[in-house]
């Protein structure tokens, strides 16, 4: 298997589902919005979207399965499986926010082998595939050198849906807050992840997140340079619902703090 080629062709694929996502902003309403539970929303462009990803993936890499955010398809490979978000941002897209993103990724036998998040609205693709640099538009990018908390930016996203770690989440976004250079919430943890692997951002942390947020954008961070673990330091962040992605300098450190909070 080719995964550079196939990671080119994905790109292609990705490309022609951005003029989609894009022609549809222009006309989309309030009116258009489905709610799947409380503060989580999809509607039909996030549906069409991932319909059309699963069907041209499935032609180039014939009798892959999908794990994806809308359900558009239940199909389990024997030995690849996608992974996707057709426009993770989804809230920021229906209320008109510039960011939202396309997050795919490809995992053989449940290893992460290739990676693509495409923010749309400023055209920049960031992707890698297995023994390859990360790269932004055809550039390679590394994560941040930035060696403590106190000079980093930091981004996080804040929990809509479970709220049963929000006192210790409330607790170091204040720690942080004090004793750092910022935090950033943007809307879209696969931007948020793109952004560590380019070294925008120093550390990324966040709970609460399904596969399809953070696999493409952690594998990215990984060929960049970067780290990716869970709260315990351990390596259970695509399925284990919660994500530390730092730029490797700021593990130890960050860690350190992350447990010091929750428990």
């Amino acid at each position: 298997m080719n995964l550079q080629n196939l990671c080119y062709d994905a790109i292609e694929i990705c490309k022609d589902v951005r003029e989609f996502i894009l022609n549809e902003r222009m006309s989309f309403t309030q009116d258009n919005v489905e709610t799947k539970g409380k503060h989580d929303f999809v509607s039909y462009v996030d549906k069409q979207a991932e319909s059309k990803l699963v069907k041209a993936l499935s032609k180039i890499l014939p009798d892959s399965g999908f794990i994806v955010e809308e359900n558009t398809i239940s199909k389990k490979g024997e030995k690849w499986t996608w992974i996707i978000d057709p426009l993770d941002g989804t809230t920021n897209f229906i209320h008109g926010v510039p960011l939202f993103s396309i997050s795919i990724a490809l995992q053989e036998k449940n290893k992460t082998v290739l990676g693509i998040v495409y923010e749309l609205n400023l055209d920049e693709c960031f992707y890698a595939w297995e023994n390859s640099k990360a790269l932004l538009n055809g550039e390679e990018i590394k994560v941040s050198n930035t060696k403590t908390i106190n000079d980093s930016l930091i981004a996080t996203g804040f929990p809509y849906y479970d709220y049963s770690r929000l006192d210790e989440y409330n607790e170091i976004f204040l720690y942080l807050l004090k004793n750092s250079r910022g935090i950033r919430r943007l809307g879209s943890a696969a931007v948020d992840l793109a952004y560590v692997a380019c070294g925008r951002f120093d550390v990324f942390y966040e709970y609460g997140l399904r596969p399809w947020d953070v696999a493409a954008g952690a594998f990215i961070v990984q060929q960049a340079g970067g780290a990716n673990f869970d709260f315990s330091g351990n390596n259970n962040f695509i399925y284990g619902k919660e994500i530390i992605s730092t730029n490797n300098s700021l593990s130890k450190e960050f860690l350190n703090i992350c447990k010091t909070y929750f428990k």
